[in-house]
């Protein structure tokens, strides 16, 4: 009998602001999905066009996150285990095993194996890191609809020049990591 395989990535742990996002995949054997990567290897356009066919095609799918404010009480390791938590048991099926891109899992029912770059090997972790990419920056293009003046729509909150200026000349907003520097030192 064919194993049912969850990938499970996350995305948004390096930025100064807005959630970390996961997600889980389950593609299933005929699938059919062309072109599925690590999302940092693929353009903005192709994750989206690739997003949607995972989501069309896939067995099953789903992506959770982790508020700022659970970034800042828990840490951003465990929040983003925190975040994978909830995007496995969201899942409308139960699958054999969990395969997670790294070498942290999350406390879940089902069997975990952590593989270490697992999202430029497995296509299930693969296809969950374009999914978790593509919602968090679907998340900061809302930020920045909010924050213009802060540019997330161009940097995605990660710590560019350009963040950091903007951090200096208009200060930190709510959805700025309180405990990540330079944030933390401009309170």
């Amino acid at each position: 009998m064919l194993q049912l395989i969850g990938g499970v990535d996350e995305a948004g742990r390096g930025p100064l602001a807005g959630p970390v996002m996961a997600a889980c995949v389950i593609l299933g054997p005929d699938h059919n999905i062309q072109g599925i990567a690590d999302s940092k290897q693929l353009s903005e356009k192709k994750r989206g066009e690739l997003a949607l066919r995972i989501k069309e095609r896939a067995r099953a799918w789903t992506v959770a996150s982790a508020s700022v404010a659970e970034i800042d009480q828990l840490n951003i390791l465990q929040a983003a285990l925190l975040a994978m938590k909830r995007a496995v048991e969201r899942l409308p099926i139960i699958p054999d095993v969990i395969l997670i891109d790294g070498k942290h899992s999350p406390e879940i029912s089902v069997p975990v194996k952590t593989i270490v770059k697992g999202d430029s090997q497995i296509k299930e972790i693969s296809a969950a890191s374009i999914l978790a990419k593509s919602a968090r920056d679907a998340e900061m293009y809302k930020l920045h609809q909010r924050f213009p003046q802060y540019g997330f729509d161009q940097h995605k909150g990660y710590p560019t020049k350009a963040h950091i200026a903007a951090l200096k000349m208009y200060g930190i907003t709510e959805v700025h990591r309180q405990s990540f520097s330079p944030v933390k030192h401009l309170k």
